[in-house]
């Protein structure tokens, strides 16, 4: 093993290399969002640069997060081959130092980084994302799910003391216990359509959901405006908790209690298994792409050939971006089980990695 004081060294010059990239990721992912909320909704009557500056600021943290393992990965090539190109690394070879042993600290370093990810980081972005979506609803309205990107509406399926309904809304927030942009379609205790209901939001409480400024259009009837308008349900905020709550708005300390809330209530978990098991496979990543740097940096470092070097990590990227997707495609509808789609990324990505440098070094 080599010393500590080298061991910091390799480690700080990856660490240094990781914070500026995410530093500047999140500049131009603050800009990028700033400009388009600023194109959206300029002509709201309810913008201010103020909301627009503190809704993007708070949509950074969960776009950064995601992108925290092709940081990683651009971040340790750049630190192998800044050392590389100054002979840091010609000169520890020629001291007996392997690959092996100026890799682990970088490893280690990214394993801690991981960590920090996942138990601490996370959070503060879980919240910040949801406090985005209840921004975004003041700024944007009913909007504001184009500019989230969400995948669509949300529907669900109820019933109640006065028979069953159907509700769609735009946005979920807060957890799925207030909806905006709804429509109801109710039906009768035989089954037939009694009346629609059109409102600005609609909040859960033990035993109704309180709809504002509603209008009710009943069967041969003229509509009818309500500034309160109640709608029975059986339904309870755990149940809607865990039906409606996107992933990314809960932080790893409380999935493991959307996922016993969910199993007990008889709900399907599978998203929020597979983004409790991503976050646990997290550290495993960011040490995978550690490995994937030294296999397209390394050799180009001692031979020149950077943009090879660089077209080899884009290259990877762009391939564990493709298997991390399709294995979340199939882990979140249930097809494989959520532990395996979370883990096999970064297993696969260890071992390609493992087995190239094996070959490069010791073959």
């Amino acid at each position: 093993m080599i010393g500590i004081t080298l061991s910091r060294y390799f480690a700080g010059r990856f660490i240094k290399w990781v914070v500026g990239l995410f530093v500047l990721v999140s500049c131009l992912v603050f800009l990028f969002d700033f400009l388009e909320l600023v194109r959206r909704a300029s002509e709201k009557d309810a913008f201010t640069m103020g909301r627009a500056v503190m809704m993007s600021l708070m949509r950074v943290p969960s776009l950064t997060e995601q992108a925290l393992p092709f940081i990683t990965l651009f971040g340790a090539i750049a630190a192998f081959h800044t050392l590389s190109r100054r002979l840091e690394l010609v000169v520890a070879r020629s001291a007996g130092i392997s690959v092996w042993q100026f890799s682990a600290p970088i490893i280690v370093a990214a394993i801690v980084l991981g960590l920090f990810a996942v138990g601490v980081y996370n959070p503060v972005s879980a919240w910040m994302k949801s406090k985005s979506d209840a921004l975004g609803v003041i700024l944007l309205g009913k909007e504001q799910r184009v500019l989230l990107q969400t995948t669509g509406d949300t529907w669900l399926r109820q019933n109640g003391d006065d028979g069953e309904s159907v509700i769609n809304a735009r946005v979920a927030l807060e957890q799925g216990q207030r909806l905006v942009g709804v429509t109801v379609f109710t039906f009768d205790q035989n089954g037939r359509f009694d009346q629609r209901i059109d409102a600005d939001e609609a909040v859960l409480t033990e035993s109704h959901w309180t709809m504002k400024n509603a209008i009710v259009q009943k069967l041969r009837a003229d509509p009818v405006r309500y500034n309160s308008y109640l709608l029975s349900t059986f339904l309870k905020p755990e149940q809607i908790r865990q039906s409606l709550a996107a992933p990314d708005t809960v932080s790893i300390w409380e999935l493991p209690s959307f996922i016993e809330l969910a199993t007990h209530a008889g709900l399907p978990a599978y998203r929020y298994r597979l983004q409790y098991q991503t976050l646990l496979a997290r550290p495993l990543l960011l040490a995978a792409m550690v490995l994937l740097a030294a296999t397209v940096s390394l050799g180009f470092g001692r031979f020149g050939g950077t943009g090879r070097m660089i077209l080899g990590g884009i290259t990877a990227g762009f391939v564990l971006y493709v298997v991390d997707q399709f294995a979340k495609d199939l882990g979140g509808a249930g097809i494989v089980p959520p532990g395996v789609a979370a883990w096999s990324p970064g297993v696969v990505a260890t071992l390609i990695g493992f087995s190239i440098l094996l070959h490069r070094e010791d073959g």
